[in-house]
C-alpha cells in the first residue's frame, strides 16, 4: 500500500504495517498458549522509530527551500518492524513463556492504535481531497 511520497505518509504507512504484523505475532502467541516449549514474540517498532526520529542537537540540519531538495541531517529512512522472541523466561511448566491475559490486552491494545493510524490516514486523504477539490 503506496500512500504518498511525503516523509509523514511513509511514517504512517510503517506504523500500519506494524501494527497489521503485531496482529499477527499477538495471534500466534494466543494459538500457542498451551504448547510446551512455545516462546512468545513481539514487534519492536514504536522504539526504533522514536531511535530513527532522534532528538539530539548534535546533528546539523539543512535549510530546504525547495520539497525537492534532499533532507541534510535529518534520516528519511523509516525503520521496519523487528520482530523479536523472548528465549529466556518461562512461565508455565512446559516451557512456554505466553500469559493469555496479557496478550489479550496487547491485542485490544493494538486494535485501538491501528484503528487511530487508519483514523489519520483517512483525515490526511480526505484533506488533501479537500484542497484538490477546492471545496471550504
Amino acid at each position: 500500500m503506496k500512500l504518498l511520497n511525503g516523509a509523514e505518509f511513509r511514517v504512517l504507512e510503517s506504523a500500519v504495517h506494524s501494527a497489521e504484523l503485531r496482529q499477527q505475532v499477538i495471534s500466534d502467541n494466543v494459538a500457542n498458549v498451551d504448547t510446551p516449549n512455545f516462546k512468545r514474540s513481539e514487534v519492536l517498532f514504536e522504539d526504533l522509530l522514536t531511535e530513527a526520529m532522534g532528538t539530539s542537537e548534535k546533528s546539523i540540519s539543512g535549510f530546504r527551500t525547495n520539497a525537492k531538495h534532499i533532507p541534510i541531517g535529518q534520516s528519511s529512512e523509516v525503520p521496519a518492524p523487528i520482530v523479536a522472541t523472548d528465549e529466556t523466561s518461562s512461565i508455565n511448566n512446559n516451557g512456554n513463556n505466553v500469559d493469555i491475559d496479557r496478550e489479550m490486552s496487547l491485542l485490544a491494545k493494538n486494535q485501538l492504535v491501528y484503528n487511530l493510524y487508519i483514523q489519520q490516514v483517512n483525515h490526511d486523504v480526505s484533506m488533501m481531497r479537500t484542497a484538490i477539490d477546492g471545496r471550504a
